[in-house]
């Protein structure tokens, strides 16, 4: 087979050439015409082609509107900068008719003198009423000076900037407390007898109060706190005999109240009293019943219950005669028992032997005379 001639191989490389020359692109954009024509022309057969053309110019109208339209302002809400701070006092309570409330204020609001802060007052029981206004100084620190009114006071404050407020403050309470710390004792009692060496105050005030106990016979003195729910407890040596204890008080608002209490120191002992029935006896009456009794009294002299009795009765002529009881409630104890006509004449002796767990033990003694 004959080579083929240089002109045929060259037009052949030629056409091979302009085939291969069409971009993409441009065969894409061809596709996409050909079919966006197909589309016109299915629009105008069924008649959509003016829908779409008003659709789309509907479209470009409104975004040119959008865009070559002149900008409506819109109202922007004034805010005022965050609420001030009322420092929280160290103590609420006063006596004083007035104080000073330090408010903090946004460091944004320094110096702005379209800005005041308004303090608002409300009494117990009572809305808040605004009872000051104050202009904006050089610091974030404010001094307000306020009155105070009896009982309970509570602050709060807001910052007013062009007649638009903002929120309030935490609530800062002061109490206004005139009155003196009153007592009110539980024991001992006033001009009681106390047998011991010291004695303890015990009873109630204003909670909080500080408390000072002093005795001048004794030289001593003892300070304290009455708890939060206004209990005390306070002891203090007592001297023996009379003893005038002070009992002063400063309460939380600095007032001061005070109470005086007459207290005896005593022996301190236990005591028991023996008494009988008859203490001269004639033989000529025999046999006759006796009966022994007893008071059983604590170093406060207050009555023992449940002290340990022993009762002996010694008379000429017969053995002795001895009966076991226990104190009751009132501190007293009997036995009761009958002479026989075998008894004579002579000094006979009755004797009670008391024994306590609290306070150690003691004894009396009382003569029975066995007369003809």
């Amino acid at each position: 087979m004959p080579p083929p001639d240089a002109y045929r191989l060259k037009k052949a490389r030629g056409l091979e050439r302009r085939r291969r020359g069409i971009p993409l692109p441009a065969r894409l954009l061809l596709v996409v015409s050909l079919v966006a024509l197909g589309a016109v022309v299915f629009m105008t057969a069924t008649g959509g082609l003016g829908k779409l053309v008003g659709a789309l110019g509907s479209s470009l109208s409104g975004f040119v509107g959008q865009i070559t339209e002149t900008p409506r302002p819109s109202s922007t809400p004034l805010i005022v900068a965050d609420a001030p701070v009322i420092l929280s006092p160290t103590e609420p309570y006063s006596n004083q008719a007035a104080a000073d409330l330090q408010v903090t204020v946004p460091e944004v609001m320094v110096g702005n003198p379209a800005a005041r802060v308004r303090i608002y007052l409300a009494l117990e029981g009572q809305e808040p009423t605004p009872i000051a206004e104050v202009p904006m100084g050089g610091t974030i620190k404010l001094i307000v000076p306020v009155q105070l009114m009896p009982g309970r006071n509570d602050f709060h404050a807001t910052i007013v900037e062009n007649g638009v407020e903002s929120e309030a403050s935490p609530i800062v309470t002061f109490i206004m407390d005139t009155e003196p710390p009153q007592f009110v004792l539980t024991s001992p009692q006033d001009g009681e007898t106390i047998n011991h060496q010291s004695v303890t105050l015990q009873g109630t005030t204003q909670p909080r109060t500080t408390l000072l106990l002093q005795n001048p016979g004794t030289g001593t003195s003892i300070s304290g706190q009455a708890g939060s729910d206004g209990t005390f407890a306070l002891e203090i040596l007592l001297t023996p005999g009379p003893n005038t204890v002070t009992l002063s008080g400063t309460d939380p608002a600095g007032n001061i109240g005070q109470l005086n209490l007459a207290v005896t120191r005593g022996n301190g002992q236990l005591t028991s009293t023996l008494s009988a029935s008859a203490s001269r006896i004639s033989t000529s009456s025999l046999p006759v019943s006796i009966q022994l009794g007893v008071l059983v009294l604590d170093p406060d002299g207050q009555p023992v219950s449940g002290a340990t009795i022993t009762f002996t009765l010694t008379v000429p002529g017969i053995p002795p005669i001895a009966k076991d009881a226990v104190s009751g409630s009132d501190g007293r104890a009997t036995f009761t028992t009958t002479l026989p006509a075998g008894v004579t004449e002579g000094a006979g002796l009755a004797t009670v032997l008391v024994a306590t767990t609290d306070f150690g033990s003691t004894s009396a003694q009382k003569t029975i005379t066995i007369v003809p």
